[in-house]
């Protein structure tokens, strides 16, 4: 068994990784095991090359993964327009992998075909480009819940993310099948070859 460590950027991204489902995925079908301890930077701007040393570094002294991975959001409008740019500005110090979401993370809760249909309570939805949303993903899931059950996700991401990833049951897995979610699925073959 291969542990894990995970650095993430935000409480959304946190509440991904810490979930049972996403844990019991990752061990029983690629025999990985997440550290309990997941590092939340808080923010975008805290996730730079600069800052990376100490929490990949307080992460190997605290509980000693065999493998790190950093997950972030490119967040076009406020950080990185690409994602090449926004690795560079992460940089590539003492970790093994760089998991960037397309915009948001919330993108991969719109390729989630199953988990919408479940909040929605719409027997068929499939969002065509959830990573190609004309704003932020986050903006097309309170577009989509105001059309359909007449209200939005609520006002806090982190914990619309904790009833999406277990009342709806949002996997990961699901997400990366989507045609045009590649992130979600780059993210799943990388994790697939850390084993």
């Amino acid at each position: 068994m291969v542990t894990v460590g995970f650095v993430v950027e935000g409480a959304s991204d946190k509440k991904l990784v810490e979930s049972q489902s996403f844990r019991d995925w990752l061990k029983q079908d690629y025999q990985l095991q997440v550290i309990d301890h997941v590092i939340d930077v808080q923010g975008n701007g805290n996730l730079c090359s600069r800052n990376i040393s100490l929490y990949v570094n307080l992460l190997k002294k605290q509980h000693n993964p065999d493998k790190i991975v950093v997950l972030a959001d490119l967040d076009p409008e406020k950080c990185a327009p690409c994602i090449t740019k926004r690795k560079e500005i992460i940089g590539n110090d003492n970790f093994d992998l760089v998991i960037i979401a397309r915009k948001a993370m919330e993108s991969w809760f719109l390729a989630d075909t199953d988990a919408m249909k479940s909040w929605t309570k719409q027997g068929r939805f499939f969002e065509d480009f959830p990573e190609q949303t004309p704003s932020m993903p986050w903006d097309r899931l309170k577009e989509i819940g105001l059309q359909t059950i007449g209200r939005g996700p609520g006002s806090s991401k982190i914990a619309f993310a904790d009833r999406f990833i277990k009342h709806h049951q949002f996997r990961v897995a699901r997400a990366a099948q989507h045609p045009n979610c590649p992130s979600a699925r780059y993210f799943v073959e990388k994790l697939k070859r850390l084993a």
